[in-house]
């Protein structure tokens, strides 16, 4: 009785499970060659350059970042149906959705799509990487190369300018940082300083 009783609580946690959305891009000779990320209904996210990457780049989709990514996924069914497009194109690498919620799964994997829910999605998933993959040289330069530090901040106050930047306060303690330590020089202290208070700006 005992465990017929743990076995329905366990079926019904499995059921019930937070939906999480998976989205990666193996493209060798690119860089990086592969990525993928994650990100949970709660607006958690992660991001990783490698299949078994155990210090992932967490970051955190406010409500409606995280509700717009996951009302794509439901305008594509959960991912069970094909996404390819007929006709011919180059090889841009291969992309995979994946939705899990419990017991619930499907997955899809495309070179290119012509459905325009499809490229939405993965417009937001390659955001969600480029925003971790500048946090993560911002983090580099400033820690190992402050004469590169500059340029990581031009490029990276570019990708906001352009709206390819998304969980934008993952980037403020960092800014901060930079902006309040007189060991960098001026213009990176000046520049991180700018882009700080422009995301302060723009939040609700």
């Amino acid at each position: 009785m005992k465990w017929s009783v743990l076995l329905f609580l366990s079926a019904a946690v499995v059921a019930t499970a937070a939906p999480r959305l998976f989205y990666s891009r193996a493209f060798p000779g690119s860089v990086p060659a592969y990525l993928e990320v994650t990100l949970e209904a709660n607006g958690d996210g992660a991001y990783r350059e490698a299949v078994d990457d155990e210090l992932p780049v967490k970051f955190h989709l406010n409500e409606a970042e995280t509700r717009e990514v996951f009302g794509l996924a439901d305008k594509l069914d959960h991912f069970t149906h094909p996404l390819e497009a007929p006709a011919k194109v180059a090889f841009m690498g291969t992309k995979t959705f994946r939705w899990e919620s419990g017991a619930e799964k499907g997955e899809v994997k495309f070179n290119y799509s012509e459905d325009l829910s499809a490229r939405a999605l993965q417009d937001w998933f390659e955001r969600m990487a480029e925003s971790a993959e500048h946090r993560l040289e911002l983090e580099r330069t400033a820690k190992y190369d402050r004469l590169g530090l500059v340029n990581a901040l031009n490029l990276l106050a570019s990708a906001y300018e352009r709206k390819r930047l998304v969980a934008v306060d993952q980037f403020l303690p960092m800014l901060d940082r930079v902006a309040n330590n007189e060991n960098y020089m001026h213009t990176a202290r000046a520049t991180a300083a700018g882009l700080a208070e422009a995301i302060r700006k723009a939040q609700p």
